[in-house]
């Protein structure tokens, strides 16, 4: 079975790549087109001699590159879209494009065919924003609180259209908070972890009060791949999270616990988000998951952070000037 991945060289659609690939699975795995050949966190997998992967290198939001890229595969997820939640604000037309743009072509080149290929739409706990219920159902009221948020809700919805309209093969998965190797090192995990094997013991960070639900990314490749294989899965919108909420305060407790270390926390006034567009708490329900496909979480929090700890000091020595903060 050939599967496509668009967002490949991102940090969950690497990690998915491998997962696949080690399930049986040939990919074909897109890559936005850079003229320095970077094929993104795709550089950092891994696969067998066994493994059939090919790598297509062009841009979600060209229609003709779309149509070419699924000819003869048999499903798709789509991973492309422009994920920096602070950057939306600056530039909120670009993710509109992309997120939206790229979804719109997805489906219509689907459509095209005149096929039946099976869609995973990788959507965003942010469509949520802060819980007005715990643990937060698919059910939960959408409540954008960001322009990448919007874009996203626009996009499911989107995908949700052509399921009514067309009797489309579409499946919504929504990740809560993934971390693990390979992520950007502005996000939160990474942000604390690289600050914290500094000398100094000192978390420069934003807002440390809000929660939110943290699974690592090889439980949410495990999700997204049972969400696929799940006929009952068509049409629905599906939670992958564990379930559990920390604040992002006492992930730097956890980190130090890792590190045998004290840290102190700063709050950086240049790191908070504008006020109310900072989401509060973020807490999911996995019951419906569950229910469909038996996923749970298998790797603990704890033993996560270990892992990305260790990933990170890794290349923090290999790519200084990348990983720093």
């Amino acid at each position: 079975m050939r599967v496509l991945v668009t967002g490949a060289d991102g940090f969950i659609g690497s990690h998915l790549c491998e997962a696949l690939a080690a399930s049986g699975y040939d990919v074909r795995a897109m890559v936005l087109y850079n003229s320095w050949e970077s094929v993104g966190r795709l550089s950092e997998a891994r696969f067998s001699d066994d493994n059939k992967v090919e790598i297509i290198k062009g841009d979600i939001r060209d229609f003709r590159f779309v149509k070419q890229s699924i000819r003869g595969v048999d499903a798709i997820f789509h991973l492309a879209s422009l994920i920096a939640i602070p950057f939306s604000y600056e530039a909120p037309s670009t993710y509109l494009d992309t997120n939206i743009g790229g979804t719109m072509n997805i489906l219509e080149a689907c459509r095209d065919y005149g096929s039946d290929i099976p869609i995973v739409q990788m959507s965003t706990s942010e469509i949520y924003g802060s819980a007005q219920f715990v643990p937060m159902t698919e059910l939960h009221p959408k409540s954008p609180q960001s322009p990448y948020a919007a874009s996203k809700v626009g996009a499911d919805a989107l995908v949700m259209s052509y399921y009514a309209s067309y009797s489309m093969n579409v499946r919504i998965a929504r990740p809560f908070n993934t971390y693990g190797p390979r992520q950007t090192p502005r996000a939160v995990i990474p942000t604390i972890i690289t600050q914290s094997l500094s000398s100094s013991g000192v978390v420069r960070l934003g807002a440390v009060t809000p929660t939110r639900d943290f699974t690592f990314v090889t439980d949410t490749c495990r999700g997204l791949i049972k969400i696929l294989e799940c006929d009952r899965a068509v049409g629905k919108e599906i939670n992958i999270g564990s379930g559990t909420e920390i604040s992002v305060a006492d992930i730097v407790k956890v980190v130090g616990l890792c590190l045998d270390k004290e840290l102190e926390i700063v709050v950086d006034e240049q790191r908070l988000r504008p006020k109310d567009s900072e989401v509060d708490r973020l807490f999911a329900s996995n019951s419906l998951i569950r229910t469909l496909t038996g996923w749970q979480p298998a790797v603990s929090f704890e033993d996560g952070v270990r892992e990305t700890i260790a990933w990170r000091k890794k290349m923090t020595e290999l790519a200084p000037d990348e990983y720093a903060i």
